[in-house]
Formats: C-alpha cells, sequence, structure tokens
C-alpha cells in the first residue's frame, strides 16, 4: 500500500486515540527522506482490538527453555560467564557434547497447569515461551526437523499443554521464536558466496515453513516475539522480512509483532531508514527502561526483564545483583507510567521446576498485585508531572489517575501538582477518603498518617476536566 495512504488511513482511524493522554507526546511524522519499498507500511500506533488487548495487559512472563537448562551456566567444573542459553558459544562447550544434551533432556516434574497457576497469581496477563532458542531445539515435534521434543526422552509436545493451561488461565500466549539457528545446515550468519547465499534462501523456507506450522497447531496464540535478527544474513533482505510479516498477518489477521522481526531494503532494523518504527511495539528495552515520556516517540514499547543482571535460561548460579520484588513492581509501574509493558523472566530448570528464588518471586509480586493490580491493567501515561515520590498511572480512558508511591518522604507529605485545566475530585488510600491540602495553583499535598511501608502504597485521585474552584490566595513571585 502506498504509505502516503497508509498514513492517512492510520490518522483516520487513530486520531481520537492519539489526542489521549497517554499519547499526548506523540512526534509529530516527519516527511520520508528516503524511497523506501520495504520500510514502515503504518506511521503511528494500531488502533484495532488485537493490539488494544495487548496494550491493556500491561504485565507478561518470559519463559526461557530448553536443553540449555541441563548445563545451566557450567560444563565440567566450569563456569560460564554469559548468558546460559549463550553456553553453546562458548569455547569450553564442544559443539557435539551440547547438540547430544537433547537425549538427557526429559522434564519429569513439569506441570503445565501448575505453570499457568503461577502466572495467574502473580498477575501476569500474557506470556511468552522460546519455541526455539539460538541453539535451534524445538518444543514442539516440528516436522521440518529432527532437532525437536520429540527426539527428547520426553518425546510429547510442551507448547500444546501449556498453551492450553494458560488459555485456560485467562493468560494469553505469544511466541518466541529465533531466527538463528546453529543446528541447520543451512543457516549462514553472513552470505558471502554464491552457495551461501543458495543455502540462506533454503533457510528462509525453513523459517517461514515452521511459522505457519506454529500458527496452524495452536491458533489460539496471539502473536511472535522474534529474535536473533541481526545477523547479516537477514539485514540484507529486507523484501524477506517483509513478504514474511504480511504471510504471517494473512494465515491470522490480527497477529502481533515486534520490531525485531523486520529490516527494511537499507538494513535497518526496528526503525527504517525513514526513521519510522517496523513492527506494532517498539522492542530495545531489554533490561532497561526509557526515563520519560519523549524517549518512546508516541510508539507502544515493551520491555523484557531479567532478575539477575543477565539470566534468561536457568543458571545454577545467580551472581550479582537480585532484584527483590519491590524493585520489579517499581520497574513494572515505571514501564505503565510511560506507556509499556513490562515483561518478567523466568529460567525453569531441565526437570520442569523454578527455582526456590522465583517461586517466591512470583508469590510477593502476586500479593501486590491482587491488592493493587487494578493501577496497572489497561494503565497509561496520566500527563502529570513526575514527581520523587513515584509514578502517576491514568487508567485509559478515564479521569481516574493513580499514584504509586515506592519512595516516602520524611514529611509523609507527597506533593501533587495537576496539569492545566484539570481539577482534583478525591484522593483515596485503600477506599478511605483523604484530604489534600492546597498549598499552591493546582498544587496540593497528600498527607501520609503513615511514614514506613513495606510495599509500594497506591492512592487513587479522581479528577475532571476544568479550572481549579479552590483558588486560594496565591501571587507569582515579584522578583
Amino acid at each position: 500500500m502506498n504509505k502516503t495512504i497508509t498514513y492517512i488511513l492510520a490518522v483516520a482511524c487513530g486520531c481520537l486515540w492519539m489526542q489521549s493522554p497517554a499519547h499526548a507526546q506523540a512526534a509529530v511524522p516527519q516527511k520520508d527522506t528516503i524511497a523506501l519499498q520495504h520500510g514502515a507500511h503504518r506511521i503511528g500506533v494500531r488502533t484495532d482490538a488485537d493490539m488494544a488487548r495487548w496494550r491493556s495487559l500491561r504485565f507478561g512472563q518470559f519463559i526461557h527453555w530448553g536443553v540449555y537448562a541441563i548445563p545451566g551456566g557450567e560444563w565440567k567444573g566450569k563456569t560460564y560467564n554469559g548468558a546460559a542459553e549463550w553456553i553453546r558459544s562458548w569455547k569450553e562447550m564442544p559443539h557435539e557434547e551440547y547438540d547430544n544434551l537433547y537425549r538427557q533432556f526429559n522434564p519429569v516434574n513439569f506441570n503445565a497447569q501448575q505453570w499457568a497457576s503461577q502466572a495467574k497469581e502473580m498477575g501476569a496477563k500474557y506470556m511468552v515461551i522460546t519455541t526455539k532458542h539460538h541453539d535451534g531445539f524445538c518444543l514442539w515435534p516440528s516436522k521440518y526437523s529432527k532437532y525437536t521434543i520429540a527426539a527428547s526422552p520426553w518425546k510429547k509436545d510442551l507448547l500444546g499443554p501449556m498453551i492450553t493451561a494458560y488459555n485456560k488461565a485467562g493468560i494469553d500466549v505469544y511466541l518466541y521464536f529465533s531466527i538463528i539457528d546453529w543446528s541447520h545446515p543451512d543457516y549462514r550468519a553472513s552470505l558471502k558466496t554464491a552457495a551461501d547465499s543458495a543455502a540462506g534462501k533454503r533457510f528462509q523456507v525453513f523459517v517461514k515453513n515452521q511459522l505457519a506450522e506454529l500458527l496452524q497447531r495452536y491458533p489460539t496464540v496471539k502473536g511472535f516475539w522474534f529474535d536473533g535478527t541481526w545477523d547479516d544474513s537477514w539485514k540484507k533482505d529486507g523484501a524477506f522480512t517483509d513478504e514474511l510479516e504480511q504471510y504471517l498477518q494473512a494465515i491470522h489477521p490480527g497477529l502481533v509483532m515486534g520490531s525485531r522481526l523486520r529490516a527494511d531494503e537499507k538494513g535497518a532494523r526496528h526503525f527504517d531508514s525513514n526513521g519510522h518504527l517496523m513492527g506494532d511495539y517498539e522492542q530495545g528495552w531489554e533490561r532497561k527502561l526509557p526515563e520519560k515520556i519523549e524517549d518512546v516517540h508516541g510508539n507502544d514499547w515493551e520491555a523484557v526483564m531479567t532478575v539477575p543482571e543477565n539470566q534468561w535460561g536457568y543458571n545454577a548460579k545467580w551472581d550479582g545483583h537480585i532484584k527483590t520484588a519491590n524493585e520489579l513492581l517499581e520497574l513494572l509501574v515505571k514501564s505503565v507510567s510511560l506507556n509499556g509493558n513490562f515483561v518478567l523472566n523466568f529460567g525453569p530448570r531441565a526437570d520442569g521446576t523454578f527455582r526456590t528464588e522465583e517461586q517466591q518471586l512470583m508469590t510477593q509480586i502476586g500479593q501486590w498485585m491482587k491488592v493493587n493490580g487494578e493501577a496497572v491493567y489497561n494503565g497509561t501515561y496520566a500527563g502529570f508531572e513526575k514527581q520523587d515520590w513515584g509514578y502517576y498511572i491514568r487508567k485509559a480512558g478515564t479521569d481516574s489517575v493513580y499514584m504509586v508511591v515506592f519512595n516516602i518522604p520524611v514529611s509523609g507529605s507527597l506533593r501533587i501538582k495537576l496539569p492545566a485545566r484539570t481539577s482534583l475530585v478525591s484522593a483515596s488510600l485503600q477506599q478511605q477518603n483523604l484530604t489534600p491540602e492546597l498549598i499552591g495553583r493546582n498544587e496540593y499535598f497528600i498527607h501520609l498518617s503513615s511514614k514506613q511501608s513495606d510495599t509500594p502504597v497506591v492512592i487513587l485521585l479522581k479528577t475532571t476536566n476544568g479550572e481549579n474552584k479552590e483558588k486560594g490566595n496565591f501571587e507569582k513571585a515579584k522578583t
């Protein structure tokens, strides 16, 4: 479709959405300077129901699971210092030995219902599961590969029962899929010869077949989460990545896919050479978050986070700083306050169980979410001036704004600055009314009776459009 026409349609469909406080900071679309056939086909956010659902969920669970859980970051008494799922790339790990670990993969303690129940109790509304990582081992019995769960002692499909259990628990499922495949004879990181190019074409057919197979086997999945698309062999064929995206959307209309899949014909990833997002949301936020709303340029986005510094698959050792439940809740709340989703990673053991620390975190986060999840789900950017005590989250499409307090001042007084033409109607803490003190024009203190809390405090503000009637005797300083 012509990009100018696409933009007009996007504006026509999404103008009301873009005028909401959640997207008040959306950048004015720039004029294209580079002619692209395989750049972004949409400017602005998706406004359909499938994307709106993804946006409303806000909190997800990521699971990295595969044969790399067997070594768990160690091999023959030596420790691999990288992420555990990359251990095959380590010089101390012989490829032949790693490639035979599938003969030991037998998750006898795997319980799909238990996994789904834990995720639900934690408050997750969607999950992402590694169908296969860079090693190429498939958690489903793919007819296009022999390196699958069917060849392991377990023999049975793992994805099917998992998807069924999570869906039954009311949790949407997204499929992680690595384009890198160390097990496939036609995989090439770069194409240096004619033989490489021929192998690359065969590999593209393989990738396309596996992705179609996943959609056909598991029709309830909501989208894909792609990885490993940084290789030159992938970046240099923007036409194929474009065609692949459209092919998958044709099989499964409404599919949600982030910015990692596509490259344009110039080799640009995530954003095309004109600076427009390719994909439905930005995936550049891995183990980091934006600092302010301007950093996301009006795009939907998602942060993925590990508990230690950089461990995704199971690692026997968790070195360095281990994030607490309150730290993770703050990352979740900050993400939502900036119009983003937050996905927390877990790495089960090879037997199908979660380590004790992960289970404790799921329980602790879930206890807070059970009481305060209303402040997170369907939350958006509030348009209020940020204060040091924490974050504001607006319930989408309403005048309800949540204050999520992580740092109570020694005074116990929380400062609120209302946007222009906004009035404060009421404030409440755990359904108990509070009495805000007017301290300036459109500025208040909320005084807390307790200056200490073991978990984040949530205060609900009810606001309305219009100037504040409590004018007070406030004058500008005459300097």
